[in-house]
């Protein structure tokens, strides 16, 4: 678990327990049996981070901290771990308000981060599903290929695949997307191709920086082209 994100749970648990003891919350509210509040728990958490990640590519303001996620070249469980603090200070503020809003308890919340980070390392991973394995898994949770398409230097595609352990919020949402032909992708921003954009100080300061456009250092758009697609798992 990245040590980043271990910060963040002091704040969100004693919160958590706030909300239980003081019966804050929806969950902590309505009557129901302990199975059900779990599993409404769980998925309010899923898709709340589902929201959060959708946001930080449609605003700006929180891309320039995302980015430092996007830009690495090659995706393995490294790339799973390398978010910008501001990146995750920034999130404490919504994901308080889900925890008042929603009531979740905090075994929920430490259960569910668990989940968040087997799940982040697993399909951040250079990992190769077999075929037909991944046609069932990809069918209820993201996999290292759904999530790579995530990660593509085409821009319609970064801006797909935004759930992390489920992903059934794509599926409602319509930011499902599969037909890329996995050995057609190449991976990161356009432009942020150079070493001296994946050094560490470079990539502490890059949300301070005027933001690159998303172009090839050649002025050109990454496209798809018709070849690369692929709807074999679709």
């Amino acid at each position: 678990m990245p040590a980043g994100r271990i910060l963040l749970l002091p704040a969100t648990v004693a919160l958590a327990y706030y909300c239980d003891e003081e019966n804050i919350g929806l969950l902590n509210t309505v009557q129901m049996p302990a199975w059900l509040q779990w599993g409404l728990g769980l998925l309010v958490l899923d898709y709340a981070i589902y929201l959060w990640h959708r946001a930080n590519h449609i605003f700006p303001f929180l891309w320039r901290f995302h980015n430092v996620h996007h830009i690495d070249p090659e995706m393995d469980v490294s790339t799973g771990i390398r978010f910008h603090i501001g990146e995750m200070l920034l999130s404490i503020p919504f994901r308080c308000l889900i925890i008042l809003v929603s009531g979740v308890s905090p075994m929920m919340l430490l259960v569910y981060e668990l989940i968040f980070e087997a799940a982040t390392l697993f399909h951040h991973s250079n990992i190769r599903l077999p075929l037909l394995l991944e046609r069932v898994v990809v069918e209820f949770i993201v996999t290292p290929r759904m999530h790579g398409i995530h990660h593509s230097m085409v821009e319609r595609e970064t801006n797909s695949n935004y759930s992390t352990v489920l992903n059934i919020w794509d599926r409602i949402h319509g930011t499902r997307y599969l037909k890329v032909a996995q050995k057609a992708l190449v991976l990161g921003v356009p432009g942020y191709r150079k070493e001296e954009d994946h050094q560490f100080i470079s990539l502490l300061l890059h949300p301070f920086k005027k933001q690159r456009p998303w172009l090839l250092p050649n002025g050109n758009t990454p496209q798809r082209q018709p070849e690369d697609l692929s709807d074999k798992l679709s």
